[in-house]
């Protein structure tokens, strides 16, 4: 099949998949559903007059229809940084987090709650502590200028991860056992339950501002996957494309992560799932990856909060699915790299 038909017929599915597992989790939870009163509910808020229970209509769009609007953000954001990264670096195991942003992001929410601050100085916290980890990082790496600019901002993305993890080790140990600790611990596993519609306003903007700069540059990304001197030979200015994209990705997943807490495996799984079955070109991989993540977090949040009688945290749940999955994909697909 020609690539272009194979990527359009693999969003296709993705996108049908996706619209089914948003209506299945529009239905399931401690209250179900029909997918009858889902539509009346959705038809009444267009004009219609169906007769729909104030209850249903509360649990709908007061409780269910943020959530699933949180995971298909969070989880496209994610899946789109994990993509840019991974082309970027020239490397199948680079998740967004590598330069340090997760654990910037959390180190400035567990400050935040370790002072008992309100939701929005915490969520602000923890996405100006995302930014300034991987300014941080970027400084280090450039300048080393004796090593190789991306295996530098590697080494210093591990480095300052490293320390940024020790300093929230550091916290839960001074953390009151009964209150702050629960607290940043919680939300150091992540979670979409809380997240309402004026955070989804607050990040959702600053998803979109990450996404456009990778949409633009969607040829020239395939010119970072050369070594610098190759695509330098081609007229591309490789620094400055780096720095757009570290810019762009750190931008959504700091976003991101600022309201849902830490959820691991979306960005580095998903990249190798779309890229098996659309090949490395970006301009393919970039969408169907967006597609996959939001609905691997929207399915793997509807299981969390429907399989057992307490919610799981997405967080674990996407380590236990990710990992075997990981390692088959891995296995299946090396020579979609090359």
């Amino acid at each position: 099949m020609h690539p272009l038909r194979r990527a359009g017929a693999a969003n296709l599915a993705a996108g049908l998949a996706l619209a089914a597992l948003s209506l299945l989790a529009l239905c399931v939870g401690r209250v179900p559903l029909s997918p009858q009163d889902v539509l009346a509910a959705t038809v009444n808020v267009m004009g219609g007059n169906f007769a729909v229970p104030r209850e249903i209509e509360q649990v709908l769009w007061q409780l269910r229809a943020p959530r699933i609007a949180a995971a298909l953000l969070v989880g496209a954001a994610l899946a789109a940084a994990g993509t840019a990264y991974q082309g970027m670096f020239r490397n199948p195991l680079v998740s967004p987090d590598l330069l340090g942003v997760s654990a910037g992001a959390a180190l400035g929410a567990s400050i935040g709650l370790f002072l008992s601050q309100h939701a929005l100085a915490i969520q602000l916290a923890a996405f100006a502590g995302g930014l300034a980890a991987v300014a941080l990082v970027y400084a280090i790496g450039s300048s080393a200028r004796r090593h190789d600019p991306v295996v530098a901002l590697i080494l210093a993305g591990v480095v300052v991860g490293t320390l940024l993890g020790s300093l929230i080790s550091l916290l839960k140990v001074l953390a009151d056992p009964h209150n702050q600790l629960p607290a940043i611990t919680f939300w150091l596993l992540g979670g979409l339950a809380g997240i309402a519609p004026r955070e989804l306003a607050f990040a959702a903007p600053l998803v979109l501002a990450g996404l456009v700069p990778l949409v633009l540059l969607r040829w020239r990304m395939n010119l970072l996957s050369l070594p610098d001197d190759e695509a330098a030979s081609l007229g591309v200015p490789v620094a400055r494309l780096r720095g757009v994209v570290i810019v762009a990705a750190t931008l959504m997943t700091a976003a991101t992560v600022a309201i849902s807490g830490v959820i691991g495996w979306i960005g580095l799984l998903i990249p190798h799932a779309a890229r098996l079955l659309v090949g490395p070109e970006f301009s393919r991989l970039l969408p169907l990856s967006m597609l996959l993540g939001a609905a691997f977090l929207l399915a793997v949040d509807t299981l969390g909060r429907t399989v057992a009688p307490i919610e799981i945290p997405p967080g674990v749940l996407t380590a236990l699915i990710g990992a075997p999955f990981f390692l088959w994909l891995f296995a299946a697909g090396r020579r979609a790299w090359q």
